[in-house]
């Protein structure tokens, strides 16, 4: 086994893939998202999305097409896809973005043209640069703030390719997110309360639910602002 590929036994959970039949995988590149949250293009080409039967084809599509991940065009089949980046293909003018499921797997859903263009980003750190402070988002990227305003836990909407903050979405009571972790992943949910590294939210069902509050992504203030299935 080289480098560059895995056994279907060992690859992430997150992965729907058949783990039986051919035993190798591609293995995703190095990259700012987790190697559980993320997958190369050559599977979500071959496996999720049906666009190529084998690698030689999936290969043959990144050279010949614009394939955009975040609105950059990407021709690696090892590159990896995580979780709300965007896909698009320029030839068949289709969408996608990048989400996990209540079942605990990531899912390519179907997105509008205009969504392509729009990213949220989690706020996990944030430092200070030449007496500016710079924000540290979930998927490995920085961006330079104007206020302090922004704190970890929040979401930024970001407009894509230029990396710049369209919409600022407050992790607070009414706040709609949406769970990427623990036994209710894949849930959306409105937040009721918040106490410490807890989070409670109310589901579509009308429950109220605890849970961590590293599992909370914002993706709306009244609504979500992103299509998630």
């Amino acid at each position: 086994m080289s480098k560059n590929h895995l056994t279907r036994l060992v690859a992430s959970k997150t992965w729907p893939i058949k783990r039986k039949g051919i035993q190798f995988i591609t293995k995703q590149n190095p990259g700012p998202h987790s190697l559980m949250l993320s997958m190369p293009l050559n599977i979500i080409l071959k496996e999720m999305l049906g666009s190529a039967s084998n690698t030689r084809e999936a290969k043959k599509i990144l050279v010949m097409n614009d394939v955009m991940v975040d609105c950059i065009r990407r021709r690696d089949l090892r590159f990896p896809v995580g979780l709300f980046d965007t896909l698009s293909f320029s030839n068949i003018n289709g969408h996608f973005r990048a989400v996990i499921n209540k079942k605990g797997k990531i899912v390519m859903v179907n997105i509008k043209k205009e969504e392509a263009a729009l990213k949220p980003a989690k706020i996990i750190g944030k430092t200070m640069v030449g007496g500016r402070p710079q924000i540290n988002l979930y998927d490995g990227k920085n961006i330079a703030a104007s206020s302090n305003s922004y704190k970890v836990g929040d979401t930024l909407l970001i407009s894509l390719p230029k990396q710049e903050i369209a919409k600022h979405l407050k992790l607070e009571k009414k706040s709609t997110i949406f769970l990427t972790g623990g036994k209710h992943v894949g849930e959306i949910g409105t937040v009721e309360d918040m106490d410490k590294n807890k989070i409670i939210y109310k589901d579509s069902s009308g429950n109220i639910v605890e849970t961590s509050k590293k599992y909370a992504f914002v993706i709306g203030d009244t609504k979500p602002l992103i299509t998630i299935g």
